[in-house]
């Protein structure tokens, strides 16, 4: 691949052939400041947070333009800085972005990129615009496109990583709005609830029914597993209130699924806090379910699978095993069933 030396803040550089500005700068730990780009859609250069300065004369967006030899880039100067002051006024003006009540808060890309440039929201530039607020007709996601910044995060993450086209601008100028196969309500649409619109949205347009009203971003606690519904293997990032409760899935984007997840992974986790999960082993006795500890509910089902085994033999047993389950465990399962009892007869939920 054909290395290209440039020069970004006075930094001697190298990059290949077909990458941009922006992506040499993060490759190199240089932060410009962008809100439409993201690294697993197309590039768009619609918000133009990304401006830089090449060659001392032009600006130009660092998320679109390819480098090319010998060129030398400025990321920030007075001029560049005021424009990004200019466009974040102007998105704080034409929308409703008050951070006190959304769930982004503390993760929103918008508001990061204010605190920096000390933007408030001015008065009297823009009159603030109603648009779609739709909080319930969706089981997963719910949808405030007063906070929308018409980035087209949603839009590229629904056509170019689900591939459902579910999301499209509808409209011109100041009247630009999304539209969800053109209803109003997302819930009436072929949406599948896989969330990457909500997982890229940078502001909080979009967010999931799960943590509404169950904590703040900074409150929340992650941990990183791996998807119990299926063999890909697919990594998340599980994110858990002060309270101990699961409410929130991010597909890890270092993972196999590179950060996307189905519905069941996105949002199949309720079961673990169901105040219908058993919690201690139950045996029958006189008809009815009572408590046991582990000792007696195992050495209970060992000595029936001995019986029935010496009676009818290893293939009268079957095991049928459950997505709720580990990997780890499932692999036990069977292999229990084929090593101990020896017999094939195994299946699992998910095959149904």
């Amino acid at each position: 691949m054909e290395s290209i030396q440039l020069t970004i803040n006075g930094k001697q550089l190298a990059g290949h052939r077909g990458q941009t500005i922006l992506e040499v700068a993060g490759e190199n730990n240089i932060d410009i400041p962008h809100l439409c780009y993201h690294p697993r859609i197309s590039k768009t250069g619609a918000c133009r947070i990304c401006l830089v300065r090449v060659n001392g004369t032009m600006l130009k967006t660092a998320c679109t333009e390819p480098v090319i030899a010998d060129m030398d880039v400025v990321t920030e100067d007075a001029e560049i800085s005021q424009i990004r002051t200019g466009l974040l006024e102007m998105l704080l003006s034409e929308g409703c972005h008050n951070c006190l009540y959304c769930e982004w808060n503390g993760e929103c890309e918008l508001q990061r990129l204010c605190q920096k440039y000390d933007v408030q929201e001015p008065s009297g530039v823009f009159k603030n615009r109603e648009r779609t607020v739709d909080t319930e007709s969706s089981n997963g996601l719910r949808r405030n496109e007063n906070r929308c910044i018409l980035c087209g995060r949603c839009v590229k993450a629904c056509g170019e990583i689900q591939m459902q086209g579910v999301w499209n601008f509808t409209g011109r100028g100041s009247s630009t709005t999304l539209t969800s196969d053109m209803f109003a309500k997302l819930g009436d649409s072929s949406c599948v609830m896989c969330g990457t619109c909500v997982q890229l949205c940078p502001t909080g347009a979009l967010s999931f029914q799960t943590v509404l009203g169950r904590g703040q971003a900074w409150d929340l606690k992650k941990e990183t597993s791996v998807c119990i519904y299926c063999g890909v293997g697919c990594q998340i990032d599980f994110y858990t209130n002060k309270e101990g409760q699961l409410v929130k899935a991010i597909g890890n984007e270092n993972g196999p699924n590179e950060g996307h997840l189905c519905v069941k992974g996105r949002f199949g986790f309720d079961f673990v806090q169901s105040d219908k999960r058993l919690t201690k082993p139950l045996i029958k006795k006189n008809g009815k379910f009572e408590e046991a500890s582990w000792d007696e509910a195992l050495d209970l089902v060992s000595s029936k699978l001995t019986e029935i085994k010496s009676k009818s033999g290893p293939d009268s047993i079957m095991a049928f095993s459950s997505a709720k389950c580990t990997n780890e465990e499932n692999y036990l399962m069977q292999k229990f069933m084929r090593a101990v009892i020896g017999t094939n007869n195994v299946d699992h939920c998910a095959r149904l």
